[in-house]
């Protein structure tokens, strides 16, 4: 009897999001950098909104935390970054050139 009164007035437990307030980068750091390097290349070719049911799915904890994740992978899915050019290197010539013209004697 005891025991069922204490358990009736006990404090219900409340599910937690382990994801609250975490940025998309530290998100992915902590939950996809084990198999992935980089998070560039993993939204190519996908919708926004198939990425992000699929992370819900299968990787985040609530559907906030995976379109934050979605928009992440998005925003990083461009062209990797061109390297500096080195001082001195002369720049690389966009297309030839045409053959000078003949001159006739």
């Amino acid at each position: 009897m005891i025991l069922a009164a204490v358990v009736l007035t006990a404090p219900a437990a409340v599910a937690q999001n382990l994801d609250a307030g975490k940025s998309p980068a530290k998100l992915f750091a902590e939950g996809c950098a084990t198999c992935h390097r980089s998070p560039r290349g993993l939204a190519k070719g996908r919708f926004s909104l198939t990425l992000s049911w699929f992370l819900k799915d299968h990787y985040a904890t609530s559907s906030d935390s995976a379109k934050a994740l979605a928009a992440y992978l998005e925003s990083v899915d461009g062209p990797p970054p061109r390297a500096a050019a080195k001082p001195g290197a002369k720049a690389p010539r966009s297309a030839p050139r045409p053959p000078k013209p003949v001159q006739s004697q």
